[in-house]
């Protein structure tokens, strides 16, 4: 019998009694993923087919074009920290693909091989950092837009990285011109409304000084931080966590030093965003 625990009184489950192959259990999971935005599925046992499976029932698989694939599955990417390696991928807050026209839908780790302690996955709910700000600054953000980039982490300024020296990410020469996304959105899937701006892939603020633009981005960063409005994904070897890149960040704790982590990663492809305020009107009117 599936059972599904929430891991905080804001954000994330925990799902016992779940089998990811069998297409019979993705009814609740798919529901358990609408409704806390980060779900953890203890205790599978998967190949990387049946991960491409189950991702293939939320929607098409993005092929990655900067992270290292899996030989012989190009929809899965490598995330790994070798013992001698001192960066991880992915220990900045971000939301992965948020650089791209078209962002992701979420994403989906499968946990393969982990250090003896630490190497946990960090998430904070966008919506509720939305909603704990005052509504004068809601009504203020709900009109703009932000660019978002991938040139600083993936093209050629980040030639020097430990990372790209060692060949866990490449193709520089893939980097396309950055995107213009709303800052606040209206969740495709639940309807609330999130922020959608990130310290790892946003870069300014549309109509605003440089100086202004750094200054509230600074401050959103600052108020999403804030713990209330995060969750802690302590992992297990076999346990697949699936996160919706539309609805939170994410950071991997960089706290194994000396310790092997391996695992694979799915991105599942999403569609347009829609600010706000924009669907707000428009239902009004309908």
């Amino acid at each position: 019998m599936m059972e599904v625990i929430p891991l905080t009184g804001g954000l994330g489950a925990e799902i016992f009694g779940a089998d990811l192959r069998k297409e019979a259990d993705f009814p609740q999971i798919q529901e358990a993923f609408a409704k806390y935005s980060v779900i953890v599925m203890r205790g599978q046992t998967i190949t990387p087919d049946d991960q491409i499976r189950f991702a293939g029932r939320f929607g098409p698989v993005s092929h990655n074009r900067f992270l290292r694939p899996l030989d012989g599955h190009p929809g899965i990417v490598e995330v790994l920290k070798e013992k001698h390696h001192k960066e991880a991928i992915g220990e900045v807050w971000h939301a992965d693909e948020t650089y791209d026209e078209i962002p992701s839908l979420g994403s989906i780790l499968h946990g393969i091989e982990l250090p003896p302690y630490g190497g946990d996955t960090m998430f904070a709910s966008m919506g509720a950092a939305y909603e704990a700000l005052s509504p004068a600054m809601q009504d203020f953000l709900q009109g703009l837009s932000a660019w978002h980039g991938s040139a600083h982490n993936f093209g050629r300024a980040s030639a020097d990285r430990e990372s790209r020296r060692d060949g866990r990410i490449g193709n520089f020469d893939q980097v396309k011109d950055d995107v213009l996304h709303p800052v606040v959105i209206r969740h495709p899937l639940s309807g609330r409304k999130c922020l959608y701006v990130n310290p790892g892939f946003t870069l300014r603020i549309e109509g605003l000084e440089k100086a202004e633009s750094a200054a509230l981005l600074a401050f959103l960063y600052d108020h999403c931080k804030q713990p209330e409005f995060h969750c802690r994904v302590r992992w297990r070897a076999g346990d697949v966590t699936m996160w919706d890149n539309r609805a939170v960040w994410h950071k991997a704790l960089n706290d194994y030093h000396g310790f092997r982590r391996y695992m694979h990663r799915i991105t599942v492809q999403g569609c347009a965003l829609e600010p706000a305020r924009g669907d707000a009107r428009r239902t009004a009117v309908a």
